[in-house]
């Protein structure tokens, strides 16, 4: 399996948005685009449905009166607008200094529209997407994904690095890998792709401890050792939240490799599955794959 089929020549696209996580993906994106040698692109997507302004007609006010409101309502939903784009590009034009610090130059661009729709219409030329792990309506209590995330990570097609609050220099990365046909393909998109090339490699294979099953982990093993990685292998039992949270603790992990969710008629229900809850709860950034 080649690069090029794994990942296209297309460009990393890190969307950007007024929450606390904005340096981060800029910082994340930045990073990937220089490790893929990938164009940049720094997204801003200005929801105007996001915040509507509450317009009560339920009074006594003449037609006159409501044509008035109307208009008044108008202008004042042009202005929120401008002022929407105004702080959108000085949050791009800063995302963009902290992704070129990062060994990336970004171009830079806003759209209008809803995050999810936004993404799906640009995917064709993204070969990664960057988002935090929360945005700027997100609870940020640490049990709280962002729901416009899980609605992309759903959706989209394409890998997604989810960026934690803060960057951390990416030295050292493990695999979350079961046997199953997703985490094989993680195994083979990793080994085909520059992404993590010269990084200390490390696999984690959760399973019981009497059932541990050794062909898996010899072909992942045979298929790192290919692409030019010495992964260190691991297999613990234990449940697999639990166990990946202690690992990447103990392990001084940076970069955590999962599957992502499937395009399968029950990719809704997916919430409260092993991959939302580690994407939830992990403090560093995870790459999820399909």
């Amino acid at each position: 399996m080649s690069a090029e089929a794994t990942f296209p020549e297309r460009c990393v696209l890190g969307a950007i948005d007024v929450s606390g996580y904005a340096a981060s993906v800029a910082a994340h994106a930045g990073w990937a685009a220089a490790r893929l040698s990938a164009p940049l692109e720094l997204m801003h997507a200005i929801d105007r449905e996001a915040a509507p302004v509450p317009i009560d007609l339920t009074g006594n006010l003449n037609l006159g009166a409501q044509e008035g409101l109307l208009e008044q309502m108008a202008l004042l939903d042009e202005q929120r607008g401008k002022l929407a784009q105004q702080r959108g590009r000085a949050l791009l034009e800063e995302a963009g200094n902290v992704a070129a610090a990062h060994g990336a130059k970004a171009s830079i661009r806003q759209r209008q529209g809803r995050l999810v729709e936004t993404l799906l219409d640009l995917q064709d030329d993204v070969r990664l997407f960057v988002l935090g792990k929360r945005g700027e309506h997100a609870d940020f209590a640490r049990g709280h994904l962002g729901s416009n995330l899980e609605r992309v990570i759903r959706a989209v097609e394409r890998p997604v690095l989810v960026a934690p609050r803060a960057w951390r220099p990416v030295q050292r990365f493990m695999i979350a890998f079961d046997g199953s046909a997703t985490t094989r393909r993680c195994i083979e998109l990793v080994a085909a792709s520059p992404l993590l090339k010269g990084l200390h490699c490390e696999v984690l294979m959760v399973a019981d401890a009497d059932r541990v099953d050794a062909e898996p982990m010899q072909w992942a093993q045979a298929q790192l050792h290919a692409a030019g990685f010495a992964p260190v292998m691991r297999a613990v039992p234990g449940a697999a939240e639990d166990v990946i949270a202690a690992q990447v603790a103990d392990r001084s992990i940076d970069l955590l490799v999962m599957g992502a969710y499937g395009h399968s008629r029950i990719r809704n229900l997916v919430v409260g599955s092993t991959t939302s809850q580690i994407v939830r709860t992990c403090p560093i950034a995870v790459l999820l794959l399909r």
